[in-house]
């Protein structure tokens, strides 16, 4: 801005048509430059020449003498002839104050024709450039210091509903967010003032609102501008509407989430039939075992029936044979109850229950656990050292998911100890581990170990290391499973031709209990 004390003032004399060409030329360079010379006065006698008009419209002094701009008050410093009438020029040259200036006619003719010819090579450039921004499919805005739009493309026009007139000029909260309250120079989620305190350019995702209240997704990048002295002058922002793409994002994440969701529905399924599977065959292989021991009891009931009915058919039952008679009755009703207790494990460890958590007395289950599989190891000629812990609490879980658990890795060791050839031995030990809040058991074998190689395979579904028709690999999968519900884990250890070891750690509480058939 040029100071009021330093402006150059300058007067056209003479109306006619060149004076308002020269002063709408020079109007139209003073919205772009703010020049230290200026145009203040006209004179022409004819008071209603286009060029008084202008300037009276203008605000500008309008005179009919020339002579009186020779008026100190006036400050004219130099005098521009618009017309070519020589009388006025003499005139001019007898009269002026030697302080004041004067461009003949044809000097001013000719620097308005050059001015002019600059003029219209600049206008034709802004013209080019004009072309080009509105070209751009990217919306460009010129934002200044103090937060004004300044310029604009033709694409933000066509993007967000306005017309120029309702966007230059105006604060860019007022149109990006429809709202007339001061920003906060310390909100950070302004791209503007983010670019002030990284002092670079900046990007961002951001929410807009057009004309008709319609919500945009923009990416966002700023640019300051800088000055000379290295101070930020203005800003241009270049911004691209990625809505379409937000919801084709949107969409694809609603149609993942929702593939997600089928997929984890149908692995639950398939997880809970492989417990079932895995159930069974663990039912059928223990089935097997017990025949055997409920046929014994079985067996010997039968024959004390034959042979207290034998007795009372003979219709002679002396007082010495009544004491033998009830010994026969306690050892069938000892029988009998072994029996039921048998049938009573197999009906809890084959019923198709949901999953029920509560307080499990772990030394206990596994104590039934071995009851449930006596007959197996003893078919297998195993024996069973335990070290269970006295002071084990009580923890949080499913008896019935952790008891399949334990028949399935005693199942396991009773024929790899059985296929080792060696000493048949399974230890089983129990420990409260106060610094975790958790217990950990183990199961111990001296079987035939487990290869390298098949080692990280383990847990997976339909992995078996047994000979062909000897399992099905759903074992250890399902187990693993169960023990993950318990928010617990499961680890083995094992070397080939000395035993496999299986480590079980499971907190006292879950997380979170979760409910599930």
């Amino acid at each position: 801005m040029a100071d009021a004390a330093t402006i150059f003032r300058i007067a056209l004399v003479g109306g006619e048509e060149f004076c308002k060409e020269v002063l709408e030329k020079y109007l139209g360079a003073r919205k772009v430059n703010d020049f230290a010379a200026r145009i203040v006065a006209v004179a022409d006698r004819d008071y209603q020449s286009p060029g008084m008009v202008l300037a009276k419209k203008l605000g500008l002094i309008a005179l009919e003498d020339y002579h009186e701009l020779y008026n100190p008050q006036h400050d004219i410093k130099a005098l521009l002839l618009m017309t070519p009438d020589e009388a006025i020029l003499d005139d001019i040259l007898r009269t002026k104050p030697i302080s004041i200036r004067l461009v003949a006619y044809p000097l001013s003719r000719l620097f308005f024709r050059a001015i002019d010819a600059e003029h219209q090579k600049l206008r034709a450039r802004n013209e080019e450039i004009e072309t080009i921004l509105n070209s751009i499919q990217d919306v460009i805005i010129v934002i200044s210091l103090n937060m004004e739009i300044q310029e604009i493309n033709q694409s933000f026009l066509d993007q967000m509903g306005y017309t120029r007139e309702e966007v230059v000029g105006k604060k860019c909260r007022d149109v990006f967010q429809q709202r007339n309250c001061p920003c906060d120079i310390s909100m950070s989620g302004c791209p503007l003032n983010r670019a002030i305190e990284e002092r670079g350019p900046s990007q961002q995702i951001l929410t807009r609102m057009d004309r008709d209240g319609e919500t945009h997704h923009l990416d966002v990048k700023i640019f300051p501008v800088w000055d000379k002295e290295g101070k930020i002058s203005k800003f241009i922002e270049v911004s691209r509407d990625i809505s379409d793409t937000k919801k084709r994002e949107e969409e694809m994440t609603r149609r993942l989430e929702k593939m997600v969701e089928d997929r984890t529905r149908e692995l639950k399924n398939t997880h809970t039939k492989l417990i079932h599977q895995d159930k069974m065959a663990s039912l059928g292989k223990l089935s097997a075992s017990v025949v055997h021991e409920i046929n014994n009891p079985i067996s010997g009931i039968l024959s004390l029936v034959m042979l207290m009915n034998r007795m009372m058919e003979e219709g002679k039952l002396q007082r010495k044979e009544e004491g033998q008679f009830k010994e026969y009755l306690q050892l069938m009703e000892t029988e009998t109850r072994r029996i039921s207790r048998i049938v009573s494990n197999l009906l809890a460890f084959s019923r198709q229950s949901k999953m029920e958590f509560g307080n499990v007395k772990l030394n206990q289950l596994i104590a039934k656990t071995l009851f449930l599989n006596a007959n197996l190891l003893r078919l297998h000629c195993v024996k069973v050292e335990e070290d269970l812990a006295p002071d084990l609490p009580d923890l949080v879980g499913s008896e019935d998911r952790l008891q399949q658990v334990f028949v399935n890795l005693v199942s396991n060791a009773a024929e790899a100890v059985e296929a080792g050839g060696g000493e048949r031995l399974l230890r089983i030990r129990t420990r409260y581990l106060p610094e975790k809040k958790s217990v950990c058991i183990s199961f111990a074998d001296t079987g035939v170990g487990i290869n390298k190689e098949n080692l990280p395979n383990l847990f997976e579904p339909f992995f078996s290391t047994k000979k062909k028709g000897k399992g099905v690999g759903l074992g250890l999968s399902v187990a693993y499973g169960i023990i993950q519900e318990h928010d617990g884990s499961i680890h083995v250890q094992s070397e080939e031709g000395k035993g496999t070891t299986f480590t079980i750690e499971l907190p006292l509480k879950m997380a979170q209990q979760v409910f599930q058939p």
